[in-house]
């Protein structure tokens, strides 16, 4: 693509919304060279696809010789957002955030040249404030510009604690914005507030108002948002046979989503997969093509090539897979819930007897469904729960 293709696309792949788009178009078209932010907050040690989808826009920015600004929120992660959240978010420990962001960074790079970014983080300057800089900051909004927020205005409507501390959030986010002069911030449509509000701040501060981008929300395996909460995520971390197998355990209507918001693969290829699925293709082939890229992109062409070999293997084949971890029990009659917590294949004797009434039990290859059975363990007996959990007794 020559440039200004790739700045269509730069104002269009995984878009919301721009504010101020005109603005910004003019900006780009300037040849100047943009300071773009982007702040993450620490809230666990892993960054999910999910974040991608900001940090992939970051990625198409420093392509066009912009410069990156990675916002690691030390400060406002203890304080915690709720933007996204249907209750109050509690405050979390300094020790937890420091040791949540230690490879935030090194996951970062997997889809940034680090060495082109400018990192930081905002306790640099959030723990320099007084009560008189957050007092000239909290005036320029209205409390009912904070409750009128669609997640705030639920919960005061439910009936929910709403505490003073969220009010300070945007305050905090936005003043990040002044801290590093951003020209352009980038975040989720639930941040939509926290932008708006560097947008005012940056103005009080004497500073020209930021243009922003906002990105949409993704799915997670279980539909809903995702979430580190909800462990529905696929994480930058994750090893290259289970992004794989997640991959393929999602729902179909996700897959052109996930290609568009996840990936960089062409938008002209992803059309040509989503006339292919309306004309009634198999969905686990494009499913297929969405782990490979995953994998090759946060791993390598080998580990997708070996990871896409493992899964045909296991859940085409029905073969057992290649490398079944082993395990040494003393050997004799067990119960099988007994057995299943003693391999940690279950966290309790009831979780257990569930996942065998469910049918989700077998060893030997066999399936089991009377938890009360007895079973012989020996040398070389496979354990299986589910579709990916395998232990063999050494």
């Amino acid at each position: 693509m020559n440039k200004k293709e790739l700045q269509q696309e730069l104002l269009s792949r995984g878009v919301e919304e721009i504010i101020d788009r005109k603005n910004l178009e003019k900006k780009l078209n300037s040849g100047k060279k943009l300071r773009i932010k982007l702040g993450i907050d620490p809230t666990s040690p892993n960054l999910h696809i999910g974040r991608t989808i900001p940090l992939l826009k970051l990625r198409d920015f420093q392509g066009l010789g912009h410069k990156i600004v990675f916002i690691i929120g030390d400060f406002t992660g203890v304080i915690g957002d709720t933007s996204d959240k249907e209750s109050e978010r509690p405050m979390l420990d300094e020790k937890e955030v420091a040791q949540n962001m230690r490879s935030y960074v090194k996951q970062a790079e997997k889809i940034l040249d680090i060495e082109k970014c400018e990192i930081r983080y905002n306790s640099e300057w959030l723990k320099k404030l007084d009560y008189h800089n957050i007092g000239k900051q909290a005036d320029i909004f209205s409390l009912n510009e904070f409750i009128s927020r669609e997640n705030i205005a639920k919960r005061l409507d439910a009936g929910k604690r709403v505490s003073l501390r969220e009010l300070l959030y945007p305050l905090m986010q936005g003043y990040d914005s002044v801290a590093v002069r951003a020209d352009v911030e980038i975040g989720g449509t639930d941040q939509r507030f926290n932008l708006l509000a560097g947008r005012e701040l940056q103005r009080n501060y004497g500073q020209v108002a930021q243009d922003i981008i906002t990105n949409p929300l993704i799915e997670g395996l279980d539909g809903r948002k995702m979430s580190s909460s909800w462990g529905n995520t696929i994480d930058l971390l994750d090893p290259a046979e289970e992004i794989y197998g997640k991959v393929m355990s999602l729902r179909d209507e996700l897959i052109i989503r996930y290609f568009v918001l996840t990936t960089r693969v062409p938008l002209k290829d992803i059309e040509i997969y989503e006339k292919d699925l309306k004309a009634g293709k198999n969905p686990r082939d494009y499913k297929m093509k969405l782990a490979y890229e995953l994998v090759r992109f946060y791993h390598s062409e080998k580990a997708a090539r070996q990871a896409g070999g493992e899964f045909t293997k296991v859940f085409s084949n029905k073969e057992k897979p290649s490398n079944i971890p082993k395990t040494n029990i003393k050997y004799g009659d067990y119960l099988i819930p007994d057995l299943l917590v003693e391999l940690k294949l279950a966290k309790s004797k009831s979780e257990a007897r569930r996942l065998v009434e469910q049918g989700g039990v077998r060893i030997d290859a066999k399936v089991k469904t009377d938890w009360k059975e007895k079973v012989k363990v020996r040398q070389d007996t496979l354990v299986q729960v589910g579709k990916k959990k395998f232990v063999e007794i050494g």
